[in-house]
């Protein structure tokens, strides 16, 4: 095709044909489909469904139980690490906002997004009621003006609010302190006991905590929590974390009897860690605050100060009868392990090992903490024997957060963990370090 010359040729002259300009190359095309940003906007919708899908997967743990041992971790972490779940939804929800026009992904983004916000907003929601619970709990038992006699400087080394925001986010403070480890304390049956003591760097006199670990009778080690330990050495205490033996090798009282071989040592070796035996106090999780209660209320062990239990089991005749469901660490194999028999051939046995058969007169003052969704030691049993210790003249602080599963203080800086260690830093501040306790 030519383009028809307008001048006449006066001269006579032929005029070479003048071509029309080409056409641009479908090669060449700027559509955004071949282009980087192009590509890009085509990734977005899936990039945040992606995200949409993994958000909703963990947010769903805050309300689903964990259905085995694998499981339980997803169960116990989702609620405490629900901020950052809160973010990713948010952000999920904006790529879905964004990619609105590609039709059902976006929809589908949006949808599972708002539901992972709503339910990783569950634990922040009830946060403000349930620590003003606990303080309920501190001021009712212990007094409204429980912290008055605990010495100014201690009140200041204390948490300011049970949730620091900014915690979540950075971690707890990580002090320094004296640590002393791998400790050999005894040695029973030719097992060797070990434990870590951690002290401040400042010379003086402390009150002690007796940490003991958990892990179902059958594992662990002093140096489980090594975080809490060092925390409250920073804060004025020396923190023995000790170790005893362990079951189906070793069944009860063996593992009782450690804690009470434990205990007389740090008192005739209390001097070398500038530790003050007249103020102690024993801290147990799981089965090791099992231990610490066991010790804490027998009449025939030297007396404690207080006794602090983390989701520990209380009732072990019950338990057995009784199961969780879903049952994700076979309880009752649990116990016949611990008791080396079952209930039916050893009735003594397990009723002997349950802490709350030991009340029956005023015992040293106990804080005790449970997780409404724990399947592993109900919540049940923390309420039993709060009312029992309080019908028999014990201070009893009872503190039950309906988020957390078993072990919720693993995330110490999650809501569970900063809002146990809230209370327990004012709990042990006010048995321990009062004038003339």
């Amino acid at each position: 095709m030519t383009v028809s010359d307008t001048h006449p040729n006066t001269r006579g002259f032929a005029r070479e044909p003048i071509p029309e300009p080409p056409e641009p190359s479908k090669s060449r095309t700027n559509t955004s489909r071949y282009t980087k940003a192009g590509r890009a906007a085509r990734r977005r919708p899936w990039i945040a469904l992606g995200l949409s899908i993994v958000t909703l997967f963990m947010a769903s743990w805050i309300v689903v139980p964990g259905p085995n041992r694998t499981m339980v971790p997803l169960s116990v972490g989702a609620p405490e690490i629900s901020v950052w779940l809160i973010l990713m939804a948010i952000v999920a929800i904006i790529g879905g906002v964004r990619t609105w026009s590609t039709g059902i992904v976006a929809r589908i983004v949006i949808f599972a997004s708002v539901t992972a916000l709503l339910l990783s907003l569950w634990p922040m929601v009830r946060f403000p009621a349930v620590a003003s619970r606990a303080n309920n709990a501190l001021t009712t038992t212990l007094g409204v003006d429980y912290l008055d006699s605990v010495p100014l400087q201690r009140q200041l080394r204390l948490r300011a609010s049970p949730l620091i925001f900014a915690d979540l986010f950075r971690g707890l403070p990580r002090d320094s302190v004296k640590e002393t480890d791998n400790i050999l304390f005894a040695t029973v049956a030719k097992i060797p006991l070990h434990a870590i003591v951690y002290q401040p760097l400042a010379a003086g006199k402390y009150p002690i905590i007796v940490q003991i670990y958990g892990g179902a009778w059958q594992r662990g080690a002093p140096d489980d929590f090594t975080e809490f330990g060092r925390y409250f050495a920073a804060r004025g205490y020396v923190v023995f974390a000790i170790d005893y033996r362990h079951a189906p090798q070793f069944h009860f009282p063996a593992p009782i009897a450690d804690v009470r071989t434990a205990l007389t040592w740090i008192r005739h070796n209390a001097g070398k860690y500038s530790a003050d035996t007249s103020r102690i106090a024993l801290l147990g999780r799981s089965a090791g605050a099992h231990l610490a209660l066991m010790a804490a209320y027998d009449s025939t062990f030297p007396p404690v100060k207080a006794v602090v239990g983390f989701y520990s089991p209380v009732d072990l005749v019950d338990a057995y009868r009784h199961p969780p469901s879903p049952d994700v660490l076979h309880l009752r194999d649990v116990e016949e392990k611990f008791i080396g028999r079952p209930l039916e051939e050893a009735m003594d046995a397990y009723q002997a090992a349950s802490p709350i058969n030991l009340v029956n007169h005023p015992l040293p003052p106990t804080l005790l903490f449970n997780g409404s969704r724990d399947n592993i030691v109900e919540a049940r049993y923390g309420r039993q024997l709060d009312e029992k210790l309080r019908a028999n003249g014990t201070k009893s602080v009872y503190v039950e957060i309906p988020w957390a599963d078993h072990a919720f203080d693993e995330v110490s800086n999650g809501l569970s963990g900063q809002l146990s260690r809230y209370v327990t830093e004012r709990f042990l501040a006010w048995a321990l370090t009062r004038p003339n306790q």
